[in-house]
């Protein structure tokens, strides 16, 4: 496909009136053809998704889409009422007020037709009163899809129902009223072959009634699938806030939403959700973030912390001031990740759409053949029609369009309520072939924060009073090795005032506590008070520091009195999930710009046998470019602006949510919770899409080679075969939906 113009313009359009891949095919054809257009048509989220010349006016892609036979619009914006999922869908509506109809209506003209015992004396005539509102009515849409393809010299799925129906229902009307068919105590034997019988004694009203209903059937669960299965993305939108308690002029104005703007500072009650992405001006609190990252435990936020909008204030009044609004905003753009994977389109699928696409002339020939061959072997003319219907009706081949992408929007949607948004259906494919994962070590092995790990005290002190003390003093300081010490003090002791606070740049700080004159920092901040470490604290120092880790002493009243080890710890949950990853056959390698020392400690300690350490950015490029001249296929994880670059080189690449934009564009799959086990659930859902979308192709593709030479040579009645048919699409959806409950293996 030739690729769009430099200055594109990206349109999406919604589609109405598809009925089949085969309809998606045609539009997508007829947009293709306009000069610089490069046009995408998902039968699925009746979408398109177009890259034109800049200025290109969308009145004229609608055109052309009109012109086609069928109707396109621009896409409205988003509702995220919760009542969305449960306003009714016309087009959903009258597919369910059809087919209620339809199965009243020819239950018992099937069950007449079927059982010799129900055939009264004037039983046909019944069948005819109750087939014709099926065929005139219930069956319309076919009949007008039909009809609407042919006027533009084209033959749809549509077609091969309407041909099929309509057939077989005049032919029923020839026989009553022209042939015997009518005449009173007549009964017609149903029969799972095609004999050699009189034409004008057959009625085949249970056939057009029997695949009427069993199409609509099919298609009404597809549509309904369809529609269930975007409940991720208006459950994404649900999540944001409504309105927002704005400050202007020092007063509080509650405003709609779409009316806040960037710079914009709002105030957030306990209970309430953050409006927007921002940063805390004042106040601290507890947010939950649980609904959009997973994470159950609260993060306690304070003035200058960046907050997520949709997340909810579980603790005291803050006000904050809005950096990102509207589209901008994570939420957002987790919503379009959803929006993107569930309308593009895999190699698979253009498979699917190139083979429907020329399927339906090929069966028509292949009918209008059987019904020569029949009536040239001399069988009568009720056997010929009867097998070059079983054709139309067996050929359908609904299932084949819908394989791929029910099993995208249920997959990529259950992808979503895990907190795993998959980019595009491309990733998939690659997922199947990675057996290498490269994982950034900060932020994504390791909490990226620093937490104290160690207290060693000197002899004759106690760990409270030395936690106390420095505690206390770092407190002051907004260092984050400081506020790690201060951090983990607080959670122990209670830490006292501090007077004659002061920062010592590069080397620590000083004040007074208690009485107590406290020198927390560096040991060159020691020997400017002419203070040494004694042996045990310095062996407890070396030690630490030849761990990869940082340690801190603290002295007071002119005696060193112990030393804080403060290191960036490993992730409750990534030995696990480097486990999972061996599991899966991927081999894992960690890749960092720390030192070896730490690497390989890190490495150590979540069984990680392969170490890149002490590389720069451009490096973990080279580092991944390497493994795959290696003939290795390369996943990799990350989270920071450095490891953008590699996340794009990589054959597959995974950023965690809570890393930094730069990285989530660059990647193919996010990872809202930060958790690296979501990585493996990721490639464990993308390996079972694909397994899924291959089970619904080669069910949909087998089912019509074998069945078309089978009702070709008359073995299939023309009912049983619409019934095959429409299980089919049942079967394709229903084994779609089988992702629905694909369990991460995180919880």
């Amino acid at each position: 496909m030739a690729s769009a113009p430099a200055a594109a313009n990206r349109i999406e359009l919604e589609i109405g009136g598809m009925t089949c891949a085969s309809c998606a095919m045609r539009i997508e054809k007829k947009l293709n053809k306009l000069d610089g257009v490069t046009a995408s048509v998902n039968y699925a989220t009746e979408k398109a998704q177009i890259e034109a010349p800049a200025g290109t006016d969308p009145a004229e892609l609608i055109a052309v889409v009109e012109r086609t036979g069928y109707t396109a619009a621009l896409p409205k914006a988003p509702e995220p009422e919760a009542a969305a999922e449960d306003r009714p869908d016309p087009e959903l509506t009258s597919l369910r007020d059809r087919l209620i109809a339809s199965i009243v209506l020819s239950v018992p003209v099937i069950a007449m037709s079927m059982a010799p015992a129900l055939q009264f004396e004037y039983w046909q005539w019944l069948s005819l009163a109750l087939a014709w509102p099926v065929i005139a009515w219930a069956a319309w849409p076919f009949h007008k899809a039909a009809w609407t393809n042919l006027r533009h010299g084209a033959a749809t799925m549509d077609t091969l129902v309407s041909v099929g129906t309509l057939a077989a229902f005049a032919w029923s009307v020839y026989a009553l009223f022209w042939g015997t068919a009518g005449t009173p105590g007549m009964t017609h034997p149903f029969e799972f072959t095609v004999e050699p019988s009189d034409g004008a004694s057959n009625l085949y009203l249970e056939v057009a009634a029997g695949v009427t209903m069993f199409i609509l059937a099919g298609r009404y669960f597809e549509k309904r699938s369809k529609r269930r299965a975007g409940a991720a993305l208006r459950a994404l939108l649900e999540m944001g806030a409504k309105d927002v308690a704005v400050l202007r002029g020092g007063t509080e104005t509650r405003v709609p939403i779409a009316q806040l703007a960037v710079g914009d500072e709002f105030v957030v009650r306990p209970g309430e959700k953050i409006a927007a992405d921002g940063v805390v001006v004042s106040g601290t609190s507890a947010i939950d973030a649980s609904m959009l990252t997973g994470e159950s435990v609260p993060v306690e936020v304070g003035a200058g912390d960046p907050v997520t909008g949709a997340t909810v204030n579980a603790g005291g009044r803050l006000t904050v001031r809005a950096t990102r609004v509207g589209a901008d905003t994570q939420l957002a753009q987790m919503a379009r990740l959803v929006e993107e994977a569930q309308s593009g389109k895999a190699e698979v699928q253009r498979l699917a759409d190139r083979v429907s696409g020329i399927f339906v002339p090929v069966v028509i020939a292949i009918a209008v053949g059987t019904l020569g061959f029949w009536l040239g072997a001399g069988f009568p003319a009720a056997t010929a029609f009867t097998a070059a219907v079983a054709v139309l009706i067996i050929a359908c081949p609904c299932a084949l369009g819908l394989a791929t992408p029910t099993a995208l929007l249920v997959g990529t949607g259950r992808g979503a309520q895990m907190g795993v948004l998959i980019k595009g259906p491309e990733v998939l494919e690659s997922t199947r072939r990675v057996d290498t994962i490269v994982l950034d070590k900060t932020g994504t092995v390791t909490t990226g924060r620093m937490t104290l790990v160690d207290a060693v005290a000197a002899d004759g002190v106690e760990r409270a009073e030395l936690l106390r003390l420095a505690g206390a003093l770092e407190y002051a300081s907004e260092h984050p090795v400081a506020q790690a010490i201060a951090k983990a003090a607080a959670e122990e002791v209670e830490l006292p005032a501090v007077e004659d606070f002061q920062n010592v740049e590069g080397k620590g700080v000083q004040g007074v506590v208690d009485g107590h004159y406290v020198v927390v920092g560096r040991e060159r901040l020691l020997e400017d008070w002419s203070l040494e470490l004694g042996p045990a604290l310095a062996d407890a120092k070396a030690a630490a520091e030849g761990e990869g880790k940082t340690a801190v002493a603290v002295a007071w009243d002119g005696e060193a009195r112990g030393v804080l080890v403060v290191a960036d710890t490993v992730k409750p949950t990534s030995l696990e999930a480097v486990a999972q990853f061996k599991a899966l056959g991927l081999t894992p390698v960690l890749l960092t710009g720390d030192n070896k020392v730490v690497a390989e400690r890190i490495a150590a300690e979540v069984g990680i046998d392969e170490v890149i350490a002490e590389v720069l950015p451009a490096d973990k490029v080279a580092a991944v470019a390497r493994l795959q001249e290696e003939g290795k296929v390369v996943a990799m994880v990350g989270d920071g602006v450095n490891d953008a670059a590699a996340l794009a080189k990589a054959d597959l690449g995974l950023a965690m949510g809570t890393g930094t934009d730069v990285a989530i564009e660059a990647a193919d799959i996010t990872l809202v919770r930060g958790d690296l086990r979501g990585a493996a659930d990721a490639i464990r859902l993308s390996r079972r899409t694909l397994g899924t979308i291959k089970g619904n192709l080669f069910w949909a593709f087998g089912y019509n080679v074998a069945a078309i030479p089978l009702a070709a040579l008359g073995l299939l009645n023309p009912m049983l075969a619409g019934a095959a048919m429409a299980f089919s699409s049942v079967f394709v959806v229903g084994n779609s939906l089988r992702l629905r409950s694909f369990k991460s293996r995180a919880l």
